[in-house]
């Protein structure tokens, strides 16, 4: 074998190590086999990776090239588990923040509603309630437990077929749970607002005793022996598992092993991802919460297409123990509810650190259902709410292509380019009106501006991170066995991102650090920012960390453009008649308590949380 780390430092000391070539030559001498390498393979890799190096410099590497026997295949040996993290930790807090750190008591809104008013006579009418009255209903024991957990697991059963948003069913444990909830309650032992209440996880979170697949072929029978630890805390908290819900491959979209996971309001269009099970059955009341992750995007996209409210967390908020890794440095996880209060219960019991998760901070989140939202300062992304669709979507110019081929592609994203914004052009006046209530409601909205950076280009972090916690699945070709294969799939994605130089990586972080700055100077001056959901704020607060909120925001009407396919496993099957609209808020880092405020008084302004899907 040849030795891949001793060619790595031939090349460092040579000045080559932040570019392509040592990655090129390397895979170059592997895929021929060879027992050593040559300079025509040199040659090679120095084309590919435009660095020119002279004959003088190839005699010496060949020297030392070939003088060794072992290499990077010693770290490959170790066959890392995903659960490893690497030795450096991202940290969105900047010098001089401050963070309150404080935990207070939990105040929480007073009764109202269902929980208010009596009982339905029929017990599955309870299946669209918010996670404060349910809380209600079982705490004066007008509700138990197991009716409850019975409930949802009949809905998980009757709709699962159509939605397909289960991976497991976790029944033994939920009936165990929820029976041990009801003895506790009547014996005075009341845990807090999710005692008794049923919920699905993402099944990227690790649950004793059952799978956890990550939704990927080739993972199917997958176990890990643990809890994670948002898990361990929900159960703490007196909530019942009652299932381990869909993800799209690895965290990607909504095609998984099972196949494509259905929105509610439209089962021939995909939920979207990556956490399309816990947003479908969140919706479609099949359970009372669900937690998801984000990484960029996964809970924003699905909230926003089955109507939810969803919550991303700051990251370094909730701990990520017992969770898959795809991104060390911006993964996230929190609940997707039907209810802003709701995501506020949840957060209060999973939040915090666990001695096990580097990146946690030791931020407090104390919810106060009181809270003065109209002092809050409040701004909004002016320029994205009146852009116009054309700006976003408006592609390249191009010369004509040479080949047929090419031409179908350029027409095929055309068609994208033109479908997303008709859909675009469409949801604008739902942004416009929710400004207007916005501000008939009270809020002085000052309008604000993110900083002008590259930042999908700092993405690349995440694309190297990814590929480097499945780096086994590309190596030895297990990739295949994963159901979504298109250009745009992980299994592309991390082939490609055997390309990105260290160097690279290194300065997308540095770019991404002037990012934090930039934008931390803008939320000073500001509580919460409201913005659409469909803009750059997504990709930016993602890379610094922020959180937001994501809410039903009105639904389409007849007159919606229709999507451009009714293949439920393509992005661009999204919108259309009859389904959600959506709004985003975001916050300062660790500022959840005033952001989910604002967002809850918008929220019971409107009442869209309160429209659900019809389902057959």
């Amino acid at each position: 074998m040849l030795d891949r780390r001793n060619f790595m430092k031939t090349c460092s000391g040579m000045g080559l190590a932040g570019t392509l070539l040592p990655g090129v030559l390397w895979a170059q001498a592997q895929a021929e086999g060879a027992k050593k390498i040559t300079k025509e393979m040199i040659d090679s890799a120095a084309a590919v990776a435009d660095i020119p190096i002279s004959d003088d410099y190839k005699e010496m590497m060949l020297e030392n090239l070939n003088d060794q026997a072992k290499g990077y295949e010693e770290i490959y040996k170790l066959r890392i588990p995903n659960s490893v993290d690497p030795a450096l930790v991202f940290d969105p807090v900047l010098p001089g923040m401050k963070l309150e750190t404080e935990r207070k008591p939990l105040r929480i809104s007073k009764v109202s509603g269902i929980a208010a008013t009596g009982l339905p006579k029929n017990l599955e009418d309870l299946c669209f309630a918010s996670v404060r009255e349910l809380a209600e209903l079982v705490r004066t024991k007008r509700v138990s437990s197991v009716a409850l957990t019975g409930m949802y697991l009949a809905r998980l059963k009757k709709y699962d077929p159509t939605l397909k948003f289960v991976v497991t069913l976790t029944e033994e444990r939920a009936l165990a749970q929820a029976k041990k909830a009801d003895a506790e309650i009547a014996a005075g032992k009341y845990r807090g607002p999710l005692h008794g209440l049923p919920w699905g996880a993402k099944d990227l979170l690790a649950t004793k005793g059952y799978r956890t697949t990550w939704g990927a072929g080739g993972f199917e029978d997958q176990k890990i022996d643990e809890d994670a630890t948002v898990v361990k805390r929900l159960d703490e908290a007196g909530a019942v598992l009652v299932a381990k819900l869909t993800l799209g491959a690895l965290a990607q979209g909504d095609v998984w092993f099972g196949g494509v996971t259905r929105n509610p309001w439209n089962p021939n269009q995909g939920s979207s991802g990556s956490s399309a099970g816990p947003a479908s059955a969140t919706a479609a009341g099949c359970v009372a919460f669900s937690i998801g992750s984000e990484t960029l995007g996964s809970i924003s996209s699905p909230s926003t297409r089955c109507g939810c409210t969803g919550l991303r967390p700051s990251f370094g908020l909730v701990p990520r123990t017992g969770a898959m890794a795809l991104s060390w440095s911006m993964d996230k996880l929190g609940p997707i509810c039907r209810a802003v209060e709701d995501c506020a219960l949840v957060l209060s019991a999973i939040y915090g650190p666990d001695d096990k998760d580097p990146s946690v901070q030791p931020a407090a989140f104390n919810w106060d259902a009181s809270l003065d939202w109209r002092k809050l300062r409040v701004g909004y992304l002016k320029a994205d709410f009146e852009r116009k669709p054309d700006d976003q979507q408006a592609g390249p110019k191009e010369e004509s292509p040479a080949t047929p081929e090419e031409q179908k592609k350029r027409e095929e994203q055309k068609k994208r380019r033109e479908a997303a914004q008709a859909r675009a052009e469409y949801d604008r006046k739902y942004n416009d009106a929710a400004l207007a209530k916005l501000r008939e409601m009270g809020v002085n909205l000052a309008a604000v501006e993110m900083p002008k950076l590259p930042y999908q280009a700092m993405v690349v972090m995440l694309t190297a991170e990814a590929a480097a916690a499945f780096d086994d699945l590309t190596r030895s070709g297990k990739d295949k066995l994963l159901t979504a294969q298109k250009d745009y799939d992980w299994p592309n994605t991390f082939r490609s991102a055997r390309f990105i130089p260290a160097v690279e990586y290194i300065q997308a972080a540095r770019a991404r650090r002037m990012a934090m700055r930039e934008v931390a100077k803008v939320f000073q001056g500001f509580d919460v920012i409201v913005a659409p959901t469909q803009s750059e704020q997504l990709v930016i607060t993602n890379l610094t960390g922020h959180p937001s909120v994501i809410l039903p925001n009105g639904l389409r009407g007849s007159d919606a453009p229709k999507p451009p396919t009714d293949d439920p496993g393509d992005f661009r099957n999204a919108g259309g008649p009859g389904t959600m609209a959506s709004l985003t808020f975001l916050g300062n880092l660790y500022g959840e308590a005033k952001l989910l405020a604002i967002a809850r008084a918008y929220q019971e302004a409107t009442g869209f949380h309160l429209q659900h899907p019809k389902l057959a």
